[in-house]
């Protein structure tokens, strides 16, 4: 039985662990072929091997998102690999809690780099290629954090909300040249990118989540398959929340 992504190919930027990696090994499961790029090189190259061992086809290049020079090497790859690119997923993203006061401009500036240029960087290289590819689909990952406010969060509040906005522009553009962009908003989960939550934070968020967990990476993954699969050929500059209903209560 033909998986929901077969025929398929996808980048996903921070695939080597967490929420990138249940991307890749759920993508390649249902059928695509998946190119992982990330700056964990030997993490990266560890899920690449353990899952082409297993018959799948992935492949992991080195990534710096902040980099242009890095994405236009790691989309060549990945047309010269598979012969195309349709899918992209925008996963890589980092975390630092800290106040407007508090903030410094070397954290703005590294935060806002890799969780918002990154990107852009990424939307730009690969669009020619999901263009042409007759039915490209883009996966940008923001937070609930884009969408509310909070304490100690100025930066990532500021990139991730930039993130929602530029996913309904790339929308909007690529629409009529049959480029799908949506844009998922993972809750609390458990994953390594969510380790500076302070305990206290983390009991807070869970008593205000109605399902009472926090989420773990296939649950992320599992909404951008449904996303980049062709069940959702008519959905484009949607917001998916993937939170346990927490922002529902907010």
């Amino acid at each position: 039985m033909a998986g929901r992504l077969q025929g398929k190919v996808a980048i996903v930027s921070g695939g080597a662990r967490g929420l990138g990696a249940a991307h890749v090994e759920m993508f390649a499961q249902e059928g695509a072929g998946v190119m992982i790029g990330d700056i964990l090189i030997d993490e990266g190259k560890a899920l690449a091997e353990r899952l082409a061992d297993d018959g799948y086809p992935v492949t992991f290049m080195e990534l710096d998102v902040t980099d242009e020079t890095h994405w236009a090497r790691l989309v060549a790859a990945t047309v010269e690999r598979y012969g195309k690119l349709t899918t992209l997923i925008n996963n890589a993203g980092i975390y630092h809690g800290a106040g407007i006061e508090d903030e410094t401009t070397q954290g703005w500036n590294r935060l806002v780099a890799v969780d918002q240029t990154g990107v852009f960087f990424g939307m730009k290289t690969a669009m020619p290629h999901l263009v042409a590819s007759g039915h490209g689909a883009v996966i940008n990952i923001s937070s609930t954090m884009a969408l509310t406010g909070s304490l100690r969060c100025f930066t990532y509040h500021a990139a991730k909300g930039a993130v929602r906005s530029m996913s309904m522009a790339a929308a909007s553009e690529y629409g009529p040249k049959n480029v799908r962009v949506n844009s998922i908003y993972p809750g609390s989960i458990e994953a390594k990118s969510h380790e500076d939550t302070l305990p206290g934070d983390v009991e807070a968020i869970l008593k205000a989540t109605p399902m009472g967990r926090k989420g773990v990476p296939r649950d992320i993954a599992a909404a951008s398959l449904f996303l980049c699969s062709d069940e959702a050929n008519f959905i484009t500059g949607a917001e998916l929340i993937v939170d346990g209903g927490w922002h529902a209560g907010v």
